[in-house]
């Protein structure tokens, strides 16, 4: 698989917004491009079946139309971390099969923009991650960091992490959050500073922009990806 894997320094820090406007950034310059959502818990029951607003998302933004099924295979109707939905659905959210139908969902060519849940090492099946199907998958790693307080920590432990599973962290984005955080430039430099990976995006704090409204910001960093990690 060509792509990358889109995760967050917690839940709610824009990793769709971030995830989706990548994947309108590169459909916009002509790529074949998709969003996987392999894992979302937080569903509401449609006539088509459970449906999740960030996977419609993804696959709104895509150039190249794949089945719901395909973006998200794993829909859980529960808005609480993956692997207690997956166990009260009665559903296994093992790493290497659900890799293998992600591998399998994108078409030769394609590029994929797959987003996480939560942060990056949300529990999925026993024993396992969300951490560990990027490691599976091979994938560069995007970090979104949502800019407030503790997220230092958070964006250092979360590239600690990423850096000990051998995957390249490919760039970061930092995301206001919070309109009235306190020094929130001076964090985004500390992390600038601190972080290997350069910074490929910073978003205004605009909750309910969409993916088309956030592609300008986004388009350098489409470019930085494409040169260095997806050529």
């Amino acid at each position: 698989m060509r792509g990358i894997f889109v995760t967050g320094t917690d839940t709610d820090v824009g990793k769709t917004r971030v995830a989706a406007g990548l994947v309108a950034a590169w459909a916009a310059t002509g790529e074949a491009v998709c969003g996987l959502k392999p894992v979302a818990a937080g569903a509401e029951a449609t006539p088509a079946g459970l449906r999740n607003e960030d996977a419609e998302a993804l696959r709104a933004a895509a150039s190249v139309e794949l089945p719901y099924e395909q973006v998200n295979p794993v829909c859980l109707e529960p808005p609480m971390a993956p692997h207690l939905a997956a166990a009260e659905a009665g559903v296994d959210l093992a790493t290497a099969p659900l890799a293998r139908r992600l591998e399998a969902a994108v078409p030769e060519g394609v590029t994929a923009v797959v987003e996480g849940a939560g942060g990056w090492l949300v529990p999925t099946a026993p024993g396992e991650t969300l951490a560990d199907l990027a490691e599976a998958l091979g994938l560069p790693v995007v970090m979104v960091v949502g800019l407030r307080l503790g997220c230092l920590n958070h964006a250092l432990l979360t590239a600690e992490s990423i850096a000990a599973r051998g995957l390249p962290l490919a760039g970061w984005v930092a995301n206001h959050i919070e309109p009235d955080m306190t020094a929130a430039a001076a964090n985004r430099d500390t992390l600038a500073e601190r972080l290997s990976a350069p910074l490929l995006a910073e978003l205004t704090h605009v909750p309910d922009a969409t993916p088309a409204e956030v592609v300008e910001s986004l388009h350098g960093a489409v470019s930085r990806l494409g040169r260095e990690v997806l050529a």
